[in-house]
Formats: C-alpha cells, sequence, structure tokens
C-alpha cells in the first residue's frame, strides 16, 4: 500500500494543475481513504475470493500518455466534455472502496462518452485499451458514460496486452454510467489479455425511469481478474440485463461480484453467467440482488452454471436474494458440474477424437451467453473467438487469445 501512497506523492506536481479542475478536487480526499483502508483483503465480504495485495505487489510503472479517443463519436476528454456531463464525475461510484478511490487519486483523465437527448448513435463506440511497454507497467483508466433522456448506444470497452517478455501489467479500472429516463445502454466488456495481466475493474451504473441497460462481460483470457458491477435501478420500469461468460484454464484467476439494487417498484432486472474452467483455474461468482422495501412488482431472475472440465479446477459461487417487499417474483440458483461423460463417449463413439469431444462440449456450453448479445456482427466474431479459444492448438497463452 505505501508504494502507491509514494507514488501518488511523487506524481501529484504532475497532475495537479496540468489535469481538469474537476479531478483535482478529488484527489487528496481519494487518497486518504486509500491510505486509511488500504487494499481490501478477503475479511472484506466482496473481496473475499481475491488476493488484491498480492496483485498489487510489484512496483509498477505508470503511463501519463494522453487518451487515444480522435475521431470517436461522442467522446470527449474530461476538459472538452460538455458541463450535463462532467457534472456527474465520481457521482455514481462508491467512493467508499478503496481500489476505486485510489484511481480517483491518479487518474490523469476521463474517457467521457455523452449521448445528448433523442440521439441514437448509429454505429458501436469503442473505447480499446492496450497495455504494452518495457517495464512492469499500470493503467489506470477511468470512464464517464452519460446517456440522456431518450438516447441509445452499444459502447465496447476492450482490454489487451501484448508484449514478448516477462514484464506485468496492471489495469485499474473505474466505469461510471448514468442512463436518463428513457435511454437505452448496450454495453459490452471484453478481456484477452494473458496471464502477466492484473485487471481490476468496477463498473457502476445508475438507471432511471424506463431505462434499458444490458452488460455483457466476456473474459477470454487473463492473468488475474476481479470485476466489480454494482446496478442500481432508481426509476419505475428500469431494467437492467447482465450476461457474462469466462473461459479460464492454466492458473487463471477470474472473480466477478455484482450487486443488482431495486430501489423503486415496476423494475426487471436478467442475470446469466457462465464459466468454463479447465487445468489449475480458480473462479468465483457472486451476485446479490437487493430488492429494498417499496420495491413491489420486482422480477428478477439470476442463474450462474459452471463446468468444471478437470480434477484440480475450483469454482466458488454465491448466489445471494435480499428481500424487504413482498409482492415480487425473484429466483436464483447456481450450478456447478464436471462434462457429460455419456456425452463424451457417445462422440467418441462416432469417430470425434477426445479433444474435440471436449471443445464441443465446452462451446456449446458457453454458447448460451453469446448468442443473448444483440450486436449481431459481434457475436458472430465471439463465436469465431470462442471456437479458437477452446481449441487445444490456441490455447499457447502468450498473446491476445493466441498468435
Amino acid at each position: 500500500m505505501n508504494q502507491y501512497v509514494k507514488l501518488y506523492n511523487e506524481i501529484r506536481p504532475l497532475l495537479m494543475g496540468h489535469t481538469d479542475e474537476l479531478l483535482d478536487a478529488k484527489r487528496d480526499e481519494a487518497i486518504s481513504t486509500f491510505e486509511a483502508k488500504g487494499f481490501p483483503t478477503k475479511k472484506v465480504e466482496r473481496y473475499r475470493y481475491t488476493d488484491v495485495a498480492e496483485a498489487f505487489a510489484p512496483d509498477y510503472g505508470m503511463s501519463l500518455a494522453p487518451l487515444a479517443i480522435e475521431g470517436v463519436p461522442y467522446t470527449y476528454t474530461m476538459k472538452s466534455a460538455p458541463a450535463q456531463a462532467t457534472a456527474c464525475y465520481n457521482t455514481v461510484a462508491d467512493s467508499a472502496d478503496s481500489l476505486t478511490a485510489l484511481n480517483t487519486a491518479l487518474v490523469s483523465d476521463v474517457v467521457v462518452i455523452y449521448v445528448p437527448r433523442n440521439t441514437r448513435a448509429e454505429m458501436p463506440i469503442r473505447i480499446e485499451n492496450t497495455m504494452c511497454g518495457e517495464q512492469d507497467t499500470m493503467s489506470v483508466r477511468r470512464v464517464l458514460i452519460v446517456m440522456e433522456e431518450q438516447s441509445e448506444a452499444t459502447v465496447f470497452l476492450v482490454d489487451h496486452a501484448k508484449g514478448e517478455d516477462d514484464h506485468k501489467f496492471l489495469n485499474l479500472q473505474v466505469v461510471e454510467v448514468v442512463c436518463r429516463e428513457g435511454a437505452h445502454l448496450d454495453m459490452y466488456e471484453i478481456e484477452e489479455t494473458d496471464e502477466r495481466c492484473r485487471r481490476f475493474s468496477n463498473l457502476y451504473i445508475h438507471a432511471e425511469a424506463s431505462a434499458s441497460v444490458r452488460h455483457n462481460n466476456v473474459t477470454l483470457s487473463n492473468g488475474t481478474t476481479r470485476n466489480g458491477i454494482d446496478i442500481y435501478l432508481k426509476g419505475s420500469g428500469a431494467e437492467a440485463v447482465l450476461n457474462g461468460a469466462v473461459i479460464a484454464d492454466r492458473q487463471q484467476h477470474v472473480d466477478n461480484n455484482t450487486l443488482i439494487d431495486h430501489q423503486v417498484a415496476g423494475c426487471t432486472s436478467n442475470e446469466l453467467y457462465k464459466y468454463v474452467l479447465d487445468d489449475d483455474a480458480v473462479c468465483a461468482f457472486a451476485g446479490r440482488i437487493l430488492v429494498r422495501e417499496g420495491a413491489q412488482q420486482t422480477s428478477s431472475q439470476e442463474t450462474n452454471n459452471n463446468m468444471v472440465a478437470s480434477e484440480n479446477a475450483r469454482m466458488y459461487t454465491q448466489p445471494m436474494l435480499e428481500i424487504y417487499a413482498d409482492d415480487v417474483k425473484c429466483a436464483h440458483g447456481s450450478t456447478v458440474g464436471v462434462m457429460d461423460q455419456s456425452a463424451l463417449f457417445y462422440m467418441q463413439q462416432r469417430g470425434i477424437p477426445l479433444e474435440t469431444a471436449r471443445m464441443l462440449l465446452k462451446n456449446a456450453f458457453i454458447s448460451q451467453v453469446i448468442d443473448e448479445m444483440k450486436w449481431t456482427a459481434f457475436r458472430d466474431r465471439m463465436h469465431i473467438l470462442v471456437d479458437k479459444r477452446l481449441s487445444k492448438e490456441e490455447r499457447c497463452g502468450t498473446c491476445k487469445i493466441c498468435k
């Protein structure tokens, strides 16, 4: 922890006065919060499955390079963004979370996506984060998405890591989303890094009346990943759909922790996460559905299904329902199972090699999540990437999916 407080003190003169004043106004308070709390330990319920301090242990260098967002529609830096958008900065994120606080202290600029009222973004908005360098490197990324009334957009946030050496990469990301009344956001987060990458991401979404949010979260390859996703349904008729797919093998670690907070009556949520684990992978899913007092006519479904394809892989699952209203339709469930041996035998009897049969079963299992994605071209592309990721000859583990 002390090394990051020291890093902040070293780069503070480079940040203060050279970045937007809204960012500077939050820094000192945020680093004080981080210094007081330190890294969350496994005693903190929402971080119980990931050793945060171990992942942050190397002395990472930090890049202060300008944001590469030129030509991306509806996208701004903090200084160039409309005031209606920048006013939302740090109002959605949980400032008491120590990793969020560290991001707030160190961030040099913010990717602001602003879609005006009654506007439909015809093409997807894609923001890509590529980590590379000749030393252990930390990327501190902050994204603010503001969807005004009756607006509509598709947003992609993609993480890559590239390099030929043993240098490690750390991505510390916070994403804040405000969906005004009647807005529609289709959001995709895709990670295809490698075993050298550590990714910690916290996503916070506020959805007002009749707003619709679809979040698709796919981890194709990685090292250590911890995703926190908090969605607050704050207006009647708001809807949230969460789809998650994880493919993990070797010694990869993926921890997805979600919260859907039904704060008012008449909201809907549907959550589906699927994992395929092999080799020595260790993964976790914890999903909490909170239905507050007065949030009547809530409809919520949470499902987590997991395929464990080796004896050494481990899956921890914790679906949760917390209900304080009596007129609701809520359900949750979780399964952890091994490969269907009879199906493997059946395919082998018809001339399909064992490894191919295993790959086909994994693919069929994970495809349900991919098929839920709305953007047709991307859905087709994801099926191709999943095929490559699962086939034995593609599992080199040295680059984004494989070279």
